[in-house]
């Protein structure tokens, strides 16, 4: 046994020195490739480099006779038009003057990069254009027909001494060019030979990397034939290892026996955890909706507030003024308005519910969704819940239905038609009424319909849509008691049912209607002594103008921990305490001057409770939210301040 454990290293040992030998050696054979490749494209660059600068050379040194011709032409062709007078010679002269001034101009550009050459050319254009003025002007008495003065003229160019320097910087330019060849011949010769051997020096590489591959391949056969011994043996010891099999095959069974236990365990465990974290998620996103909403009403509370008292101070200013505070009142408003669905989402804004007859409400709402989804839609109200009502939140009703009307107009692309149903659903245990947006769009898979309550999942793309329209729907339903049913099919629509709890008829003679306005009335007149508690300074102020407004005494106060000594100093007849305060909360701080004051009134004011089950800290205190209007804080204040018979409190707790 000891024996084979040593084999079994050694043979491990050898494959790790042939792996790394393998490895070393594959790591010089492709350093050597790449030099040797790198080497190879140098000297070819340079071998190239060279027989560019040749054919260079040789252009410079054609360019340079191509220019002495054209001159020679050129003065052949004039001496002929000064003798005979022929316009025909004449344009010949013209013609090839202009081709040496073009083959002069392409030696200036292919010399520029030899200043000695460079500067012989410099001579030889002012040579050339001193030449061309004295042959110009033969020329010009040629074309005038004044033979006399157009030979005596060509004669004393043909003597003058600009002739033999152009012919020697011509000559001396081929001399040079020359000499440069000779050198760049010598080059490109050094640079071929530098070729050649890098060449030989890969083929030479190309033999060895042929001549260890060949090696690489004997030593992976003599591998592989003991690898084949090492399985023989290691069969041969699973034939052992079969007969230790039967001695533990009752503890085997019974480790099988308690892994199935501890696997079922397990489900369980991971099934509880993700029912805690989908509960830690949307406890998560209550909390950010709940929170901006806080920030966002106590900004409106400012904004709303503001505006209303501006509206009185200034009612006789002129109507543009009244028309632009009402435009910003309304859009205060609607601000509220949008923190009022986010906090129905979050389950932290308690319905405000009132008797409503649906069909009545839908009739007075129709107006705003068909501008909502478009001319392009047709709109039907197919209403058969007569007088039939609902004890519900009137703004959540209707942002229900819209979030219907939006999802249908986006089902359908905007053309098509859309049903609002009512009628009385008798297939359920209690009375119940069934409200039923059918479109007829493009419907929902299965898939989708399975998660289409689920918060933020929408099939929009990004941009288009928060998902939380269906979400709300739902939690609207169950906060007012009923539920809600979808029903789709591909290709041909989608019907959503909102089954709502069915209350009494609606009488609007019955007394609980007309008692709150006359109590309201009774307390008509009255003045309060009012302590005010807020830690914002402008919610604060806002506030207490509001109060003295309503033509109470306002005393403000913006440290909780100070309110114990400011009653104990004035005695008030009511507390407006904000609810969350930086060190101690509004209902920490009343449940601490209730000890001592029992009988005193209290209004609390927020934007924001936290969840909404904690509402019992409230106690039976009315609770005022942000942002409201001067005759809602009017009427929180009536009611604060009267007694509340026990019934009230427990249909709104």
């Amino acid at each position: 046994m000891f024996e084979r454990e040593f084999d079994s290293e050694n043979e491990s040992r050898r494959d790790r020195v042939r792996f790394w030998l393998t490895v070393g050696v594959g790591v010089i054979l492709t350093s050597i490739v790449v030099a040797l490749v790198t080497l190879l494209v140098r000297t070819n660059d340079n071998y190239d480099r060279s027989l560019a600068w040749q054919a260079h050379s040789l252009e410079i040194i054609s360019q340079t006779r191509s220019l002495d011709a054209s001159i020679a032409r050129a003065e052949a062709a004039l001496g002929r038009f000064a003798v005979g007078l022929q316009k025909e010679d004449g344009r010949v002269f013209q013609q090839q003057w202009g081709i040496a001034q073009q083959y002069l101009r392409l030696l200036t550009r292919n010399v520029r990069d030899n200043p000695k050459q460079a500067a012989l050319v410099a001579d030889l254009t002012k040579e050339f254009n001193r030449r061309g003025a004295q042959l110009g002007d033969a020329a010009l008495s040629a074309n005038y027909r004044q033979t006399v003065a157009a030979i005596s003229k060509y004669n004393a160019a043909g003597h003058d001494a600009a002739l033999s320097r152009i012919d020697a910087i011509l000559s001396e330019l081929i001399r040079n060019e020359r000499a440069l060849l000779r050198d760049r011949n010598r080059l490109a010769a050094a640079d071929r030979t530098s070729f050649n051997q890098a060449i030989l020096l890969f083929s030479l590489l190309g033999a060895a990397a042929a001549v260890i591959a060949i090696g690489a391949t004997f030593s992976l056969i003599r591998a592989d034939g003991e690898r084949r011994l090492a399985r023989r043996e290691q069969l041969a010891e699973s034939d052992r290892a079969t007969l230790l099999e039967a001695a533990v095959e009752e503890r085997t069974a019974e480790l099988a026996r308690a892994n199935v236990a501890l696997r079922s365990e397990m489900a369980d465990r991971a099934a509880a955890e993700a029912q805690l974290r989908q509960a830690q998620k949307m406890e998560a996103v209550g909390q950010l909706t709940g929170g901006i909403a806080h920030d966002f009403n106590n900004m409106l509370a400012v904004v709303v507030g503001g505006l209303e008292l501006a509206q009185r101070v200034i009612a006789s200013a002129p109507e543009k003024a009244q028309r632009h505070l009402s435009n910003a009142m309304d859009g205060a408003n609607r601000a509220a308005d949008l923190t009022r669905r986010l906090l129905a989402f979050a389950r932290s804004e308690p319905a405000r519910p009132e008797m409503l007859v649906v069909d009545d409400s839908i009739t007075a709402f129709a107006e705003l969704i068909e501008r909502t989804i478009g001319d392009r839609i047709a709109l039907t109200l197919d209403l058969g819940a007569g007088d039939l009502a609902c004890w519900l939140d009137r703004q959540q009703f209707e942002n229900a239905l819209l979030n219907l009307a939006v999802n249908a107009r986006d089902a359908m692309e905007g053309h098509g038609a859309l049903t609002i149903r009512t009628l009385r659903d008798e297939e359920q245990e209690t009375a119940a009424l069934a409200v039923q947006v059918i479109d007829t769009g493009c419907g929902m898979s299965p898939a989708v319909l399975e998660r289409v309550f689920d918060p933020f999942y929408t099939t929009k793309p990004a941009g288009q849509g928060t998902g939380l329209g269906m979400s709300q729907v739902f939690a609207f339903c169950r906060q007012s008691g009923g539920e809600v049913q979808v029903t789709s099919t591909e290709g041909e629509g989608t019907r959503v049912a909102m089954l709502l709890p069915v209350a009494k008829h609606f009488d609007a003679a019955e007394p609980e209607a007309v008692s709150a306005p006359a109590a309201v009335a009774e307390a008509a007149g009255e003045t309060l002594h009012i302590l005010i508690v807020e830690d914002d300074a402008r919610v604060l102020a806002a506030t207490a103008d509001a109060v003295a407004e309503l033509g109470h005494r306002a005393v403000t106060c913006d440290d909780p921990r100070e309110a114990a000594a400011l009653v104990e100093q004035h005695g008030f007849d009511l507390i407006l305490s904000d609810v969350l305060m930086p060190e101690l909360t509004g209902p920490e701080m009343v449940a601490a001057l209730k000890e001592r004051w029992p009988d005193l009134a209290v209004l609390f004011v927020t934007g924001f409770a936290g969840d909404a089950s904690e509402i019992a800290s409230f106690g039976d205190h009315d609770v005022l939210r942000k942002p409201f209007t001067l005759t809602q804080l009017d009427e929180a204040i009536r009611r604060s301040t009267d007694p509340r018979p026990a019934e009230k409190i427990a249909a709104f707790g």
